[in-house]
């Protein structure tokens, strides 16, 4: 059974971790540079105001509707998941993170046990040790759990499992709200009378691959419990933030595990270009084996949040930052059997809020070289040309004057019990 557990308005319920003063009132955290609202609490959604909706636009509103406003506060957030991930590895091996605030777990238990009961338990242990809410789905597939998930969020519980035959609860699922099809792709399939995630079920799979693409197929085998979705691939999921790969045989040397990570970088970075995004930081995580002799040690993971001082899709400007933290994280004498990097903060390269005092003949230096090589490992084949990680001044800082502290990250900001 695959579980999918998700942060409730994962960046609010952060902040409110620490400040009890946000509980029960309309809370809101900003983009890079305070640019507009990318998360919201349930208080604020209330108010029907939508997410993107730009600072500007917001302030009238504040006092009127006692409203609080904070900045983004990425190094919090990205440690708060990490939190998050290793409280999923106390209830399971096998973990999968897909984004900051979500994360896949493999979960088998023994008849006949009650899953739901499971995942009120994880719920519980999460909400207690880090102060997340979540919701949590249960299902056969990671498709069919994404949708669990979206029902147990809205369920007294937090938690739903997916019955053995879906096929009552897919067929009052609209077509778009399916993974992996969006408001893009819904529309085409309704032009074949495909409005619902029932009617994709029953489709034919070789039409589907004909008519679409094998992504569309592999979603509605997915959505007949058949897995059809591996560990996430930058080169076939495009809208994915997260890249992670397990290795051919056990890795033990810092050096391949950097190289490793390099290369996911690199194709995921490629990728944000393609799809025009840029990242604000990266959680990077190593995971390794338990070893029985002499003596048994758990396995586990480790893993670090770099953020970046100005949101990019730049390789050679991520590998700069991430590359010296790797060490801080890596544990000699370990084996390890996969690594993954998770970006967050995403933003339009296109809409996006720009910095007065960015030097922009640098900007577009990189920019043109990205694009270069781009070019080229398209013409040539992939990974024609590297790119190698190299330093690059940011001498101006992301404006957030509604930051919150660095509770968790900072010696400096730790809170004080009087």
């Amino acid at each position: 059974m695959i579980g999918l557990v998700d942060g409730n308005n994962f960046f609010v319920s952060c902040e409110r971790i620490f400040d009890l003063s946000l509980h029960n009132r309309p809370v809101g955290v900003l983009s890079n540079n305070d640019g507009c609202l990318i998360s919201r609490s349930n208080e604020l959604k209330a108010l029907d105001i939508a997410m993107g909706t730009p600072y500007f636009q917001l302030k009238p509103l504040l006092q009127h509707h006692n409203i609080l406003l904070k900045s983004s506060n990425y190094e919090l957030y990205g440690d708060i998941s990490r939190r998050i991930i290793s409280v999923l590895y106390e209830f399971g091996p096998e973990v999968e993170q897909y984004s900051i605030d979500e994360a896949f777990i493999q979960i088998e238990l023994p008849p006949p046990s009650d899953y739901e009961a499971f995942g009120k338990d994880l719920r519980a242990k999460i909400l207690q040790w880090v102060g997340i809410p979540c919701g949590i789905g249960f299902a056969k597939t990671k498709t069919l759990a994404k949708i669990a998930n979206h029902i147990g969020k809205k369920s007294p519980g937090g938690v739903f499992v997916m019955p053995d035959d879906p096929q009552q609860v897919l067929a009052k699922l609209p077509a778009a709200e399916i993974w992996g099809v969006g408001r893009k792709l819904a529309p085409k399939l309704a032009q074949y009378g495909i409005k619902t995630a029932g009617q994709l079920a029953a489709a034919d799979g070789a039409w589907l691959r004909k008519t679409f693409n094998v992504c569309v197929a592999r979603t509605a085998l997915e959505l007949n419990g058949v897995t059809a979705l591996e560990e996430i691939d930058p080169e076939d999921a495009a809208q994915s933030v997260s890249c992670s790969r397990s290795f051919g045989h056990p890795v033990v040397e810092l050096t391949d595990l950097t190289e490793a990570v390099a290369h996911y970088i690199a194709k995921a970075a490629e990728k944000l270009r393609d799809e025009k995004l840029l990242a604000s930081g990266v959680n990077v995580y190593f995971e390794y084996y338990p070893e029985y002799a002499p003596q048994p040690i758990a396995g586990g993971y480790s893993a670090c949040t770099v953020t970046f001082a100005v949101p990019t899709a730049d390789t050679g400007a991520m590998l700069a930052k991430v590359t010296p933290k790797l060490k801080n994280i890596f544990i000699f004498g370990r084996r390890y059997k996969k690594a993954g990097v998770v970006f967050f903060g995403l933003e339009s390269a296109v809409n996006r809020q720009l910095d007065l005092f960015a030097p922009s003949a640098q900007s577009d230096r990189n920019e043109k070289l990205s694009a270069t090589v781009d070019a080229i490992n398209h013409k040539f084949g992939k990974n024609a040309v590297f790119h190698l990680a190299e330093g690059i001044a940011k001498p101006w800082a992301m404006k957030r004057e509604h930051l919150s502290g660095g509770y968790t990250t900072s010696w400096d900001q730790l809170l004080n019990v009087k």
